[in-house]
């Protein structure tokens, strides 16, 4: 049984409301991943500079080592981070069949009008297409549940709990 279950997705892909909502409708400990940044990455993104790897690894390591200390301590756990890379998510799953990776799936243009829309995120709406370009869909492989964000919140997380096969407490 999956004990994290990772939401992934470019900025604007609906990530933290997302989560939040499977979170509370799993009765489950919800974490925003972008919490975790050090404070010079979120100013690097509110300066509109993309984080490069280098900027990533010691974010990503935090992560893993939160879901780590969940899932020793027992805690079942949603998270919201954006893990667009493969590289990315191997260091949040690193081999463990007890993480489920949630893909939200929006086209460019879905996802700039809802950025437009969005006041006081730290990360600019022009940076939406180097989040496109570093985007690396999850593989088969990975096990990813991928969900379309065309359709309200609700049907959203309804889908997600029906395709993880749980019942909610």
């Amino acid at each position: 049984m999956e004990t994290i279950v990772v939401v992934m997705g470019v900025s604007g892909s609906g990530k933290t409301t997302v989560a939040a909502m499977l979170a509370g409708r799993l009765h489950v400990h919800f974490l925003e991943g972008d919490d975790l940044h050090p404070p010079e990455n979120v100013a690097k993104m509110h300066g509109g500079t993309p984080l490069t790897d280098e900027d990533r690894w010691p974010w990503l390591q935090a992560i893993a080592d939160e879901i780590d200390r969940l899932s020793a301590s027992g805690e079942l756990a949603v998270i919201a981070c954006s893990a667009l890379k493969r590289a990315y998510r191997d260091i949040l799953v690193h081999g463990r069949d007890d993480i489920r990776i949630v893909f939200l799936d929006g086209t460019q243009d879905l996802i700039a009008g809802r950025l437009a829309a969005r006041k006081g995120h730290f990360m600019p709406p022009d940076l939406l297409a180097s989040q496109f370009r570093t985007l690396e869909r999850p593989g088969t492989n990975e096990r990813p549940i991928t969900v379309s964000i065309d359709a309200p919140v609700e049907r959203i997380v309804d889908d997600i709990v029906s395709q993880l096969n749980l019942v909610p407490q």
